[in-house]
C-alpha cells in the first residue's frame, strides 16, 4: 500500500504535507517535524509507514500515542494544540500526529526553533528568527489570550478545574506541575498569566463569563415551520463555562428533534437512535465553540431547529486557510483560539482538528441524509443538516417472522386465530419467533396488558404496527 493509498484511507485531506516515518520512538525526529509545521502551515505525521510506502504498524498504540503527546507536550514551547490518534489500515494500527499551523511563532522543541521547507525539516537561520519576533510584536494580541476583569478569588468555577483536571490525567494526554492547585493548573493550561485569568480562560472556567462577555451565550430554538419568525415550540438561552454549556445545547438539540428506530434481523431489540447523526451533530457544535469570533461583542452561537433542518452558527468567518471547497475535502487550519481548542482537545471534546468536515458528511451518507452545508456570510458560518423527511417513526428492518404476524393481524385476533391463520402449530415456536418480537418492538400490543395469560386476551397492530404494514392509521 503505497502513501498515497495510506493518506486516502486516513482521511488527511488533500493538499496538506504529510510526513511517514517508520519509528514511534523517535521523539526527536517527531518533536522536529511537528515544530516545523506549527511554524509553517501545518501537517500531519504518520508514525508506522517504512520509506516504501508500506504500513509496517505500531506496538501498542495507545501507550505509545500517549508517550508521544507527552513527550511533544514537554518539548514544545510554547504549549500548543498537537492531536496524537491511533487508526488502522490493513490490519495495522498507525498513529497520526495532526499539527494545525499555530499562532505563537516561533515555536520550539528543545529549544530549537524548526522550519518545513518542501519535504523536509531543518533548523531556522538567525534572519527567518528575527522576521518571526517582528511580527508577532506588531500583530495585536488575539483575544482569548487577553486579561480578563474576572476576579481568580470570586469568579473561577472551581468544579470545573477538577473536572477538566481528573478528564486529562486520566486520559494521559498532559501532565500537571500541581495538581492540588487551581492557579497553577491553569498556568499549565496557558489559560492564566502572572496571577490574572485571559479570556480563554474566563470562557472555559468563569462562573459566569456572560456578566462580562455577554457574547458567549447561545441561544436554542425550535420552530413549528420551515420558515424564521416568532412561531416556536421552545426557546432557551444558555450561559456558563464553555463545555457545561455546550452539553447543556447538545441535549437541547437531542430533546427536540425525532428518534430513530430500527428493526434488524438478527437483534431482537428495538435501536433507537438519534435523527441526525449525534456524532457529526457533537462535531459541528464543537467546532462553532472552537472557532467562533468571541471578541465580536454583538454575536454569538445560536442553534436553530426546523421541521426539515438543523442549523449551528457562530460569529466569525471562516478560520485561515479555509475555504468552502477545502471545508469539504478536510483541511487544517490557523485555529482562531488555539487555547480555548487545547483545553477541548484535551479534555476529549476536539478529536479531529482538520478531518472533522469529513468525519460530519460520511456520518450523514451513512444515515442516508443529504450532504450538510457549511455557509458563510457576514453574520459567520452556518453548518446545516437537512432531513430527508421528519418523522418518529422509521423502520427499516424487521425479522420475516414479525412481518408476517402484521400481515395477517386483522382487528382484534387471539394467539389460536393467529396461528391458525398463518398455518403453524407449535404454540411455543409461535410465541418466541413471532408473537413475542412482535410485541417487544411495540408493533403488537395485548388487548389485556394486566392479565396476559387471560382466556380473552387478543391482539391488536400498534400505530407503529400499522405505519409499518403499509402507512394505515388508526
Amino acid at each position: 500500500m503505497k502513501t498515497k493509498a495510506i493518506r486516502e484511507s486516513l482521511s488527511l485531506g488533500e493538499g496538506q504535507s504529510v510526513e511517514f516515518i517508520p519509528d514511534c520512538g523517535n521523539i526527536g525526529v517527531i518533536g522536529q517535524t511537528v515544530c516545523g509545521f506549527l511554524n509553517t502551515s501545518g501537517g500531519y505525521v504518520v508514525c508506522g509507514v517504512d520509506d516504501r510506502g508500506t504500513a509496517i504498524g505500531v506496538e501498542d498504540p495507545d501507550a505509545m500515542g500517549k508517550s508521544l503527546e507527552q513527550g511533544l507536550q514537554q518539548g514544545l514551547s510554547p504549549g500548543a494544540l498537537v492531536a496524537v490518534r491511533a487508526y488502522e489500515v490493513e490490519g495495522k494500527a498507525l498513529l497520526v500526529i495532526e499539527v494545525p499551523a499555530g499562532k505563537d511563532l516561533p515555536y520550539a522543541f528543545e529549544n530549537v526553533i524548526y522550519l518545513r521547507t518542501g519535504q523536509t525539516t531543518r533548523k531556522a537561520d538567525v534572519e527567518t528568527i528575527r522576521d518571526m519576533v517582528l511580527r508577532k510584536q506588531v500583530e495585536p494580541e488575539r483575544w482569548e489570550r487577553r486579561f480578563s476583569s474576572a476576579d481568580m478569588n470570586e469568579d473561577l468555577d472551581l468544579n470545573e478545574i477538577r473536572s477538566t483536571l481528573k478528564e486529562v490525567t486520566a486520559s494521559g494526554r498532559f501532565r500537571f506541575r500541581d495538581s492540588d492547585s487551581p492557579t497553577a493548573i491553569l498556568e499549565d493550561l496557558s489559560v492564566s498569566r502572572y496571577g490574572r485569568l485571559t479570556n480563554g480562560g474566563d470562557v472555559l472556567f468563569g462562573t459566569n463569563p456572560a456578566v462580562r462577555y455577554p457574547q458567549v451565550r447561545v441561544r436554542a430554538a425550535v420552530f413549528r415551520t420551515d420558515k424564521t419568525g416568532d412561531t416556536y415550540q421552545d426557546m432557551k438561552s444558555y450561559e456558563g463555562p464553555l463545555v457545561p454549556v455546550l452539553e447543556d445545547v447538545y441535549s437541547f438539540i437531542l430533546r427536540n428533534t425525532p428518534t430513530v428506530s430500527r428493526f434488524r434481523p438478527t437483534d431482537l431489540k428495538r435501536q433507537d437512535e438519534p435523527f441526525y447523526p449525534s456524532g457529526a451533530v457533537r462535531e459541528g457544535l464543537v467546532n462553532a465553540f472552537a472557532h467562533r469570533d468571541y471578541s465580536d461583542f454583538s454575536g454569538g452561537i445560536t442553534v436553530h431547529i426546523y421541521p426539515d433542518r438543523l442549523e449551528i452558527s457562530n460569529t466569525g468567518r471562516f478560520p485561515e486557510g479555509v475555504t468552502l471547497a477545502k471545508l469539504q475535502k478536510g483541511t487544517l487550519s490557523v485555529l482562531r483560539n488555539p487555547d480555548i481548542a487545547h483545553v477541548l482537545y484535551l479534555r476529549g471534546y476536539m478529536e479531529k482538528i482538520g478531518r472533522g468536515s469529513i468525519l460530519i458528511q460520511r456520518a450523514c451518507t451513512e444515515r442516508g441524509l443529504p450532504l450538510p452545508q457549511w455557509s458563510e456570510d457576514d453574520r459567520g458560518v452556518t453548518l446545516t443538516f437537512f432531513a430527508t423527511e421528519v418523522t418518529t417513526e422509521v423502520t427499516t428492518e424487521v425479522t420475516t417472522e414479525v412481518m408476517q404476524i402484521i400481515g395477517v393481524l386483522d382487528g382484534e385476533m387471539s394467539r389460536r386465530e393467529l396461528q391458525d391463520v398463518l398455518g403453524l402449530r407449535n404454540v411455543e415456536h409461535f410465541r418466541k419467533a413471532y408473537l413475542q418480537p412482535a410485541i417487544q418492538e411495540g408493533l403488537v400490543e395485548m388487548t389485556i396488558p394486566d392479565k396476559p395469560r387471560s382466556s380473552k386476551q387478543r391482539y391488536r397492530l400498534t400505530q407503529r404496527g400499522l405505519v409499518l404494514r403499509g402507512g394505515e392509521s388508526s
